[in-house]
């Protein structure tokens, strides 16, 4: 039975990772920070928590102690680094945290990996806001496009992707960086954009809510669902050499789309709900993100099974089931 041990195991991307690898056959471990509020802390990881509880174990990325005791219990062949202070609007107000936790949180486990065991397979959460405005004259980000972040947490983790590079050919560790484009499901905080438009336009719906406040209507991301990408990260880390993927849809839908989108399927008129407050203006503006997935379609053969819309239709269908529910 393979080991993996995911940080962050709690968050969106972890719960769908833990549920995926244990469909798998693997025992799976997982690192939480201690909440104040514990009752919320693993409210992701309700549907399998009964076959994890025993292998979660308190660890922070800027405590190195704890992470060579998390590798200690768990002895993993494949680590997956998934914690992260990750909300790009609230690194300019936290650009420090976001420095220290994006960034050298990722160095801090590279090195408790070399000195615990380092045939240890990684996989770094890397992030197309590593691009910035870089695009390809096509159009497309890529793993070759220049990297020019344009936000706090977009600069730690081009220094995440390059300390993993250089831990990879300084010290032969297997360790790969992920490239993910946008990517949500109902397991999304609900501070992203993406949850933030479905549940407020069901809140409207329901009458719980009259406006929803956001903020560039135009920005333009390539979002895809958190299940797709990862099954991406496993399929990179079963591969013969480490390498950087870029994981992304390579469709491109506007912030408004969004917006058009789910209030028609809920027979609104967003013009009538929706406003612009520039409190949720970036300081620096990202405007377009559209990745090629090619290099991961051809040398892995993943390919997502959810669409834009798809995606959304799951979204709003949780949202409605949740206020009926209540």
């Amino acid at each position: 039975m393979k080991r993996a041990l995911i940080t962050g195991i709690n968050g969106q991307d972890g719960s769908y990772l833990a549920e995926f690898l244990l469909d798998k056959g693997y025992e799976v471990y997982g690192t939480i920070k201690r909440n104040s509020v514990s009752e919320n802390q693993t409210s992701r990881l309700d549907a399998i928590y009964d076959r994890i509880k025993k292998n979660l174990i308190y660890a922070d990325l800027l405590d190195v102690p704890s992470l060579l005791h998390a590798l200690k219990i768990a002895d993993p062949s494949e680590v997956y680094n998934l914690a992260a202070q990750s909300h790009v609007r609230i690194s300019f107000d936290q650009p420090v945290y976001t420095a220290n936790a994006t960034g050298l949180g990722t160095l801090n486990m590279l090195e408790a990996i070399r000195i615990h065991n380092p045939d240890i397979r990684m996989y770094q959460a890397s992030s197309s806001e590593m691009f910035g405005n870089s695009i390809d004259a096509d159009g497309y980000q890529r793993e070759s496009t220049p990297m020019n972040p344009v936000s706090p947490y977009g600069c730690a983790k081009v220094f995440s992707y390059n300390i993993c590079r250089n831990y990879r050919n300084s010290y032969q560790m297997f360790v790969s960086n992920g490239i993910l484009f946008n990517h949500e499901s109902p397991r999304r905080g609900t501070n992203f954009v993406t949850n933030k438009v479905v549940k407020a336009a069901v809140e409207i719906k329901l009458g719980l809510a009259k406006e929803l406040a956001l903020g560039n209507l135009n920005a333009s991301r390539d979002w895809g669902h958190a299940r797709d990408y990862v099954k991406a990260m496993w399929m990179m880390l079963q591969q013969d050499s480490p390498g950087d993927y870029v994981c992304a849809t390579g469709i491109s839908h506007t912030v408004l789309d969004l917006v058009e989108y789910t209030f028609s399927k809920l027979d609104l008129d967003w013009k009538a709900h929706v406003t612009q407050d520039p409190k949720f203006l970036r300081p620096e503006e990202l405007d377009h993100l559209k990745g090629d997935p090619g290099k991961l379609k051809a040398e892995t053969g993943w390919d997502p099974d959810y669409t834009f819309e798809t995606m959304l239709d799951e979204m709003i269908e949780y949202w409605l089931s949740y206020y009926s529910g209540k």
